[in-house]
């Protein structure tokens, strides 16, 4: 079978760091053209800061207008990589008839995701999101504890994406907020996708916001959201949370107390760090997304779990051990959306997932600025 004719929209950061390194490795997917506006260096030496796809792909085809890309009816796959114009792109692709894969924040309202979800549905065309951190070494960790029965029923839940000091917030100068715009969007998605694939949808969110780079803003840069829950969920508290003053050595991840048991985890996925190091290079090397033993996390619980990692403590009567993490496997989006595109199986990242947690920030929004905690609706 002919592989999956790619068009990757962009050739910055986000496509050389987060995508290619994971599609490459891929037989089912054939990277076939780009949207780079940038016309070619006539001078190698001369490239963009993140080079140029005639220089690292010459046998793709390089367009330099949306009409031209979206009109090659060999694309079968459109990659949406840019920072803005996710609903434009995404809309434009779905049109052309052409499944699709977009950054996150998927676009800056639960509106905007509506109507996309709804056009893809009336196109017969995939749409999903790139929350590659269900792939994380830590996060498919703490999904198979979850899954196994480890903890037991979940009552507490801390979902943290903490980020010390980052530089590329010194441009969020906007005093007056707008949807799309602040750490919410930037690092929030990612934690809230976590809590939505582990609890669903919650009953009600509470929200809280603050600026804490030294700039006056309703923009924030940190935040706390909680979930609450209903039904057989009732008693589950999950909270999520993105700091950048925080002075730890490894940042804490997640923090799950079950009724059998506990897991505390410090330290990220190597996975992002990694692909930085090489732009543009296929994750293959044995090495990726395996975790240092050092930042493992610790899981404690009342009976036995795996008698490998584990000891009995007599002071606490409990099992304690640091847990290995599972090898993070940012693959792992890509290889589901080949086999989504082929019929094998279903979307994992599915759209109306991504949908609810722009809703969450919405709501959460709407319950900093009265006070209160806001019902889901």
């Amino acid at each position: 079978m002919a592989p999956i004719k790619v068009g990757i929209v962009g050739y910055g950061f986000s496509t050389k760091c987060f995508h290619l390194p994971f599609i490459l490795p891929n037989p089912e997917l054939e990277v076939y053209a780009f949207l780079q506006r940038a016309a070619p260096p006539s001078d190698p030496s001369q490239t963009p800061r993140w080079g140029h796809c005639t220089i690292d792909f010459p046998q793709a085809k390089h367009y330099r207008t949306a009409e031209e890309f979206y009109a090659d009816e060999l694309i079968d796959l459109v990659i949406v990589c840019t920072s803005t114009a996710h609903e434009e792109y995404v809309e434009k692709a779905l049109v052309a008839g052409k499944h699709v894969v977009v950054e996150k924040p998927f676009v800056n309202t639960s509106t905007e995701a509506d109507r996309l979800i709804a056009l893809a549905k009336e196109k017969g065309k995939i749409l999903t999101v790139f929350h590659n951190r269900r792939f994380d070494s830590d996060f498919r960790t703490l999904y198979h504890l979850t899954t196994q029965g480890a903890l037991g029923d979940i009552l507490e839940a801390e979902i943290h994406f903490d980020y010390p000091d980052p530089g590329w917030i010194s441009g969020w100068t906007n005093k007056e907020y707008r949807p799309g715009q602040g750490m919410t969007f930037a690092l929030g998605t990612h934690t809230l996708d976590q809590a939505l694939y582990l609890f669903g949808r919650p009953s009600s969110v509470t929200g809280f916001f603050r600026s804490n780079r030294g700039v006056d803003s309703e923009v924030d840069d940190t935040h706390t959201i909680i979930l609450q829950y209903s039904g057989e969920q009732k008693n589950l508290l999950v909270t999520v949370k993105t700091a950048i003053i925080t002075n730890m050595r490894d940042q804490l991840r997640f923090f799950f107390r079950g009724n059998k048991g506990t897991y505390l985890k410090f330290g990220t996925c190597p996975q992002e760090s990694q692909a930085i190091a090489a732009p543009g290079q296929p994750a293959t090397s044995a090495e990726f997304g395996v975790e240092d033993e050092r930042i493992w996390g610790t899981l404690t619980t009342t009976t036995e779990f795996d008698p490998k990692v584990q000891q009995f403590d007599e002071q606490s009567q409990k099992y304690i051990g640091k847990y290995p993490s599972l090898r993070g496997w940012y693959r792992g989006y890509y290889e589901n959306v080949s086999a989504a595109i082929l019929g094998r199986e279903e979307v994992l990242v599915k759209p109306e997932t991504a949908r609810d947690g722009l809703r969450i920030i919405e709501l959460a929004r709407e319950s900093h600025e009265k006070g209160c905690t806001i019902p889901w609706s």
